[in-house]
């Protein structure tokens, strides 16, 4: 028996169901991908539409981690702030991260639009603060990336304007941005395989990779398997499960959580937060939270370093949820789930080459959305 989706809202309202043969005899392939999340079928994809044999093995189901499973939101810039990565690369090559967070979300509407999938996509994101050292921090940063980086499509708020938006009294103030938005990361992961599918790509689920013999070519072994490949992509993430402790040392996996409510009718949700923005506060251990197509409430949060979920999931994240939004005192807790984010020590990226002919993307540290796609890009 295949491993199941996590049980989530995601999976359960998920518009395309694959079902990938298991991996068995000998193959060969011009590219493996280790991984089939955003990261790995955006290879896969790019990599097919340029005439490559890609063969994309996948330890449980297509979607399966962190991609299928996350927030949703889709975000300029990095965990690691613009004026943390100067000192850590230096201005010239923070401007270049920059510029990628940027790239990576004109390539997530653009292969949206370009494989029309279906992933329920809405502009609009804002960073919220709830005390008046977070409203400082806020303007700081959006006068740095107003004057420093000419990222015009910013608004701050102020705690009025933020009120109106959001129908909560915990926010003080808000940065606005309207190029960021959110998606339904799993249809939108489903999409990137299909589309990727019909370039040729293969799949394969329930194959995951036990050891990785580097050479050139490298063979790649599974349970009932091989491949040989020129080429490796390690599109593993939180998930790398030991395959390549070299990497999995640089990142630490991360449990968030998230709730779904009932659904609670357009004009609800409306009111709870117009426009159908997605938010995000700014503290350390943060809430987000934005309304699905389907009008829920769609609300994050908690942690766990440990990797075990907290007690009576549903509970908590009710708590939290209600802390915020006292209106879903009564609104009943359709769904509850979590999964795991890798996160660097410095919050910033972490990709390059562990050999000549194997490449690695990974730590986006809740920045996944569009980043993920863009590193494969």
């Amino acid at each position: 028996m295949k491993v199941k989706h996590t049980d989530s809202y995601y999976a359960a309202s998920r518009n395309q169901q694959f079902d990938f043969p298991k991996l068995m005899g000998d193959h060969v392939a011009d590219v493996c991908v280790i991984g089939s999340g955003i990261t790995g079928a955006t290879a896969a994809l790019e990599l097919a539409n340029k005439g490559f044999k890609v063969i994309v093995l996948e330890a449980n189901r297509v979607g399966w981690g962190a991609s299928g499973r996350s927030g949703g939101q889709a975000i300029f810039g990095w965990a690691s702030e613009q004026d943390t990565l100067e000192k850590l690369v230096g201005k010239s090559d923070a401007r270049k991260l920059w510029d990628i967070s940027v790239e990576a979300l004109a390539l997530t509407k653009s292969n949206i639009n370009k494989y029309s999938i279906d992933c329920d996509w809405r502009d609009g994101m804002v960073h919220v603060g709830v005390k008046p050292r977070h409203d400082k921090e806020l303007k700081a940063w959006y006068d740095d990336l107003t004057e420093n980086y000419g990222y015009e499509s910013l608004e701050m708020w102020d705690q009025e304007k933020t009120h109106h938006h959001i129908a909560s009294k915990k926010y003080t103030s808000g940065m606005f941005d309207s190029n960021s938005g959110h998606l339904h990361p799993l249809n939108y992961t489903l999409g990137l395989v299909n589309a990727a599918k019909q370039a040729g790509a293969e799949f394969y689920e329930d194959s995951a990779v036990t050891k990785i013999e580097h050479g050139d070519p490298a063979t790649l072994f599974t349970k009932n398997g091989t491949v040989k490949a020129n080429h490796v992509i390690l599109a593993c993430n939180a998930y790398m499960d030991g395959l390549e402790t070299k990497l999995e040392n640089k990142v630490m996996p991360v449990g968030t959580y998230i709730c779904a409510t009932e659904p609670l009718g357009e004009d609800f949700t409306g009111a709870l937060m117009k426009d159908h923005i997605a938010a995000c506060d700014i503290n350390f251990v943060l809430d987000y939270f934005r309304c699905s197509g389907d009008h829920r409430m769609l609300f994050g949060g908690r942690v766990s370093y440990s990797g075990v979920a907290p007690f009576n999931l549903e509970k908590a994240m009710r708590g939290r949820m209600v802390d915020i939004f006292p209106q879903l005192s009564d609104a009943k807790i359709d769904y509850a789930w979590g999964g795991n984010v890798a996160i660097t020590m410095n919050r910033a990226p972490h990709f390059g080459r562990l050999k000549p002919n194997v490449y690695f993307a990974q730590g986006f540290s809740g920045h996944g959305i569009a980043a993920t796609g863009w590193q494969a890009h």
